[in-house]
């Protein structure tokens, strides 16, 4: 298994010989609701569209995860799944190959088994998707905001996890993306071999209202250590943006 971190929410994962693009911001500004007084993401390094794209797998319908610039300059040829919301989102664009799974919902691509599990609350009722792919007998499991399903307790032999590992919070509000202490119990549940952070950053730049008053709390190194507490193998590993990460996961 090789994954790429590509800033953000951003990866390329490549998994039973196909080369997953997830959840892809690569070209333009975010914002939510044409609104970057409030919040605007900026890229700044300028990098080239991954060639080779055979899947495209979005976890929410939000524009941190569906981008619409990015998903505008993609090749509308290649499948997408995602959840209904996001399904929604490519589908306006015109993509000709959409398959929406809700949670509990599962879809074989290739040899790849894609299975979508109930991830981040999206407003007072929706549920958006985390992700568990398996194929050449690895398995990846994938939660942008921290927010991990009871239900995962179901998954067997989860190899790699990619999901938060630093608090993000408003004042009043609390955690908006859950890190550390979501982490760690999901280490203890699942008992990875690897684990990677993700909705960190990266070659980026946040400006905004909204980032005045976000605070995040704790690092990578710092998760390390609260595993070693929990006398858990799981090793945290920091990606460094666009350099790909090869991880041996039957040795």
């Amino acid at each position: 298994m090789q994954l790429t971190w590509l800033d953000s929410n951003s990866w390329l994962i490549e998994l039973g010989g196909k080369n997953i693009l997830l959840d892809p911001w690569l070209v333009g500004n975010l914002s939510f609701g044409d609104l970057p007084w409030l919040f605007q993401g900026t890229k700044t390094v300028d990098r080239p569209i991954p060639d080779n794209i055979d899947l495209i797998l979005l976890s929410q319908g939000l524009p941190d995860h569906a981008h619409p610039p990015t998903l505008k300059v993609l090749d509308r040829s290649i499948p997408v799944i995602g959840s209904p919301s996001a399904a929604k989102v490519v589908q306006k664009l015109g993509y000709q190959t959409v398959t929406a799974l809700a949670p509990g919902e599962s879809y074989r691509f290739a040899e790849i088994e894609i299975k979508a599990v109930p991830g981040s609350p999206v407003g007072p009722t929706a549920i958006e998707n985390g992700y568990i792919l398996r194929a050449d007998s690895t398995s990846l499991y994938y939660e942008p905001h921290g927010y991990h399903s009871p239900t995962l307790a179901q998954a067997a032999d989860i190899d790699v996890v990619i999901t938060p590992l630093i608090d993000l919070k408003l004042p009043l509000i609390g955690a908006v993306i859950k890190g550390q202490a979501s982490a760690l119990d999901l280490c203890e549940l699942l008992k990875p071999k690897f684990i990677l952070p993700t909705a960190a950053g990266g070659d980026v730049k946040f400006e905004g209202l909204l980032m005045s008053i976000l605070s995040a709390e704790g690092t990578v190194a710092e998760f390390q250590d609260l595993l070693a507490t929990k006398s858990l193998s799981t090793k945290a590993i920091e990606p460094k943006p666009w350099q790909p990460v090869n991880l041996a996961v039957n040795v």
